[in-house]
């Protein structure tokens, strides 16, 4: 008597193309997805006080201080838009972006652990990072809409109809921040000091990025070199839109759209290489 044939539902393969992100295979894994997401949120209150609470601490807090140094102490310009809301939003937009970089970054190290034991798409880790702070970022939004309608009820900003790009910016932002991380992921397997190195080059990354001031204030050199910033075309875009006011223009965000592609691919072919080899060196 034949025995029937076995059909695996699974089959891990050591060999796939470098460009294969194997986008099908994540959609099938959408619920370890949700849990990574769920998991991410719960830990990040788990034994605190006031607990989600903090999405709306931590951007007034951090908005204050911005408004007293940089606003008071050194007088920088905000392109005639009230400083409170002109530091939130750049706070806003910054949280974001730095939160998903860091966490993406440490995709392979922060997680040997469970890469080691079972089998699933590497990239649902990273995604659920975007995803999980995506949640954060709206919190927070939520902050800036409730001051923005003050203002825009005094009349002192006058939004436009680019507001309508914003999912785009977000998209966009999201894919640099998930292209950054994943070739500093990959690279950390074997250069753990970049990890160390990632925090200070973020932080200094804030500083050439317009978060606490606009690009029209910077001298005609830095300008220029701010051009190619691709978190400047977003942030000077999103002020524009909804604060009415910035130095902005399309080419701005045509710039960016080229280097995150370009940030994309390189991480995809960084990242896919080295998830199959990884564990011989983390």
């Amino acid at each position: 008597m034949n025995e029937p044939q076995k059909k695996w539902t699974e089959i891990i393969e050591a060999k796939h193309s470098l460009f294969d992100l194997k986008l099908r295979e994540v959609w099938n894994y959408k619920d370890l997805v949700y849990m990574f997401v769920k998991r991410d949120f719960i830990s990040s209150f788990k034994q605190t006080i006031l607990g989600p609470i903090w999405f709306f601490i931590n951007p007034i807090l951090t908005t204050i201080t911005f408004l007293i140094v940089f606003g008071k102490i050194a007088g920088l310009p905000t392109n005639n838009i009230p400083p409170l809301l002109f530091y939130l939003s750049g706070v806003t937009l910054w949280n974001y972006f730095s939160s998903c970089l860091l966490g993406t970054s440490s995709t392979f190290t922060g997680n040997a652990g469970i890469f080691g034991k079972v089998y699933f798409p590497r990239l649902v880790t990273p995604i659920s990072i975007v995803i999980s702070n995506l949640m954060r970022f709206g919190v927070q939004f939520l902050l800036f809409l409730i001051i923005w309608v003050y203002y825009l009820a005094k009349g002192e900003i006058h939004p436009n109809i680019w507001i309508v790009v914003t999912p785009f910016l977000i998209i966009l932002m999201a894919l640099f921040a998930l292209g950054t991380g994943m070739i500093f992921s990959s690279l950390t397997t074997k250069y753990k000091d970049l990890s160390m190195l990632l925090g200070f080059g973020v932080s200094l990354y804030m500083y050439a990025t317009p978060v606490i001031y606009p690009t029209s204030a910077l001298p005609g050199f830095f300008k220029k070199l701010a051009f190619y910033n691709p978190l400047t075309g977003i942030f000077e875009c999103f002020k524009y839109a909804w604060l009415g006011s910035g130095n902005f223009s399309p080419s701005m965000l045509i710039i960016s759209s080229v280097i995150v592609l370009l940030l994309m691919i390189a991480g995809t072919l960084i990242f896919n290489k080295v998830e199959k080899s990884f564990m011989d060196t983390v």
